[in-house]
């Protein structure tokens, strides 16, 4: 079974919740940590692991990303990390498998399926600190998925007039991973 690392640089998840029932905000994470077992002829055996600092969430508005990082949501000071942990993938068509885990946020661990697309590897040349230390094999994934963030005890939330409320409550998450092959 093939081992991929995550490459830090090149990886995000994003998030996308309804607000003030009209639009969207959008939030992203970057720099996230994983690992991969893989191997798409023979995906009975794969397993991944990824690791999002709380903290480092960005929407592009400052007051909106300390309300998200507080105790209100996310709680990032006392849940300073969200994880996901799988160790089992279906294929279900040529490049589409589903990932069954778990997710952990806010402390709180809930089974969670990943829709995953494999989107090919490619030999490329790696570069540390100005230095060439290629070719290494790099490997896409997109990842999606939907979840109830009250499941999550993520629940704070304000009423409009007519019954509405500032925040949805099913999240959309998409995470694309850029992974390099380690070496055996």
């Amino acid at each position: 079974m093939r081992a991929w690392t995550f490459e830090p640089g090149h990886t995000a998840a994003e998030f996308r919740v309804r607000h003030m029932m009209v639009t969207w905000v959008r939030g992203h994470f970057k720099n996230i940590r994983g690992r991969i077992i893989f191997d798409p002829h023979d995906s009975t055996a794969s397993s991944a692991e990824a690791v999002i600092e709380a903290s480092e969430l960005w929407t592009g508005d400052a007051a909106r990303d300390a309300h998200l990082k507080g105790a209100d949501f996310l709680d990032a000071q006392n849940f300073p990390q969200i994880l996901y942990r799988s160790a089992k993938a279906e294929q279900v068509g040529a490049s589409h498998y589903k990932m069954a885990g778990e997710l952990t946020l806010r402390g709180v661990t809930r089974p969670v399926t990943l829709d995953v697309q494999c989107l090919g590897e490619w030999q490329t040349p790696y570069w540390d600190q100005g230095v060439d230390k290629g070719p290494v094999t790099r490997a896409g994934f997109l990842a999606t998925t939907r979840i109830n963030r009250h499941d999550f005890k993520v629940s704070w939330n304000s009423l409009l007039d007519r019954g509405g409320v500032v925040v949805g409550d099913d999240v959309l998450i998409e995470i694309d991973v850029e992974a390099i092959e380690e070496k055996p």
